[in-house]
């Protein structure tokens, strides 16, 4: 989708406007078509022999969801557990068997987001569109796998879990219609039904209304550090800033709310000249990098694992770190997961 078509959606979403009045019809139907296709799959849902937490949105576009896979990935394992995640490989030409992380973890090979997560964590990922596929080969190559972790997979209800973390942003739930009248793929009921409703904000958004019956988490992102792809020199934040700061730089970012990203960086601190916004899942241009004006270019992690111009050296790639409003949160994962191993195992 290009960032022209996606800012007019945007625009309908945000409000109940004469345009959206009339996309309601298209609407209901998609409801009553999907809440039919997630109940029918749901009957037959096949149940890991692992516990399996789930890490979705009900709202389209980019919410956060990635760096809280992440999160969840790192935390789990250093309370003992040893994940794995499943997705589907967007941006991958997976082919009929699913992919595993062992055979290469690059973009090419699994998609950005799963590429992204396997790098970050080390964790095992298979990707594959029917994620029932991938959590068994995962499971077949990594018999230590203990829990899986399905990125983006709310909607695979083919996929039994025990656990729900569903994503949001300072968009909450739009204008509260389904596609294509609005931005929702499940109604806003559906929020309260989760384990945890994590809302991603910018560092100085607002926090949308919540419904009360998640437990809800606010995440803001923070830079980390900082790694100069080409080089692969490696900073921490501060140093970075030192080092590189004072000068003005550009900013470029493929991901779904590129504008997260540039808030970061300015309430970090940084003084951005350009901004360069690229559609999700797509590469940055080398020649839109070009067109940048001298200075340091900060691009995301999820951008540098698939940059058309690694050599170029003004790319430094910033590392983001989650700051929850509830630090033990996963800490309560933790015991969930628990609890729900001992119920596959008949423990006590």
């Amino acid at each position: 989708m290009s960032r022209r078509l996606e800012d007019f959606l945007l625009t309908i979403w945000r409000r109940r406007g004469g345009l959206s009045a009339l996309l309601l019809p298209l609407s209901w139907l998609y409801g009553l078509l999907s809440a039919r296709r997630l109940r029918a799959r749901a009957r037959t849902a096949w149940k890991a022999p692992v516990p399996v937490v789930v890490v979705g949105n009900i709202l389209v576009g980019g919410t956060g969801k990635t760096p809280v896979t992440i999160a969840v990935c790192q935390a789990l394992r250093a309370r003992g557990w040893h994940p794995g995640v499943v997705s589907r490989g967007y941006g991958a030409a997976v082919g009929p068997a699913p992919r595993l992380s062992d055979g290469g973890g690059g973009a090419d090979r699994l998609g950005d987001e799963p590429a992204l997560i396997h790098a970050a964590t080390g964790a095992p990922v298979a990707v594959h569109p029917r994620r029932t596929l991938a959590a068994a080969a995962l499971l077949a190559a990594h018999p230590d796998v203990d829990v899986l972790i399905a990125d983006d997979g709310l909607q695979h209800t083919a996929l039994a879990r025990d656990l729900e973390i569903i994503v949001q942003d300072g968009r909450g739930v739009g204008n509260g219609r389904l596609l294509p009248a609005g931005p929702l793929r499940e109604p806003p009921a559906r929020l309260a039904r989760a384990d945890w409703l994590v809302t991603h904000l910018a560092a100085d958004e607002p926090m949308p209304p919540v419904p009360a019956a998640p437990r809800a988490v606010v995440m803001r992102l923070r830079p980390e550090g900082a790694t100069h792809l080409a080089s692969g020199r490696d900073l921490p934040w501060d140093a970075w800033q030192a080092e590189q700061g004072a000068a003005p730089c550009s900013a470029a970012a493929g991901i779904g709310r590129p504008e997260r990203f540039f808030a970061m960086l300015r309430a970090a601190g940084v003084t951005l000249s350009r901004t360069l916004r690229v559609p999700d899942h797509r590469t940055i241009p080398a020649d839109a990098l070009r067109g940048l004006p001298p200075g340091p270019v900060l691009i995301t992690p999820k951008d540098a694992v698939k940059c058309a111009a690694p050599h170029d050296p003004r790319l430094w790639a910033v590392r983001a770190a989650p700051a929850f409003s509830d630090p033990g949160w996963p800490d309560a994962l933790d015991q969930a997961l628990r609890t729900a191993a001992r119920g596959r195992t008949g423990g006590a």
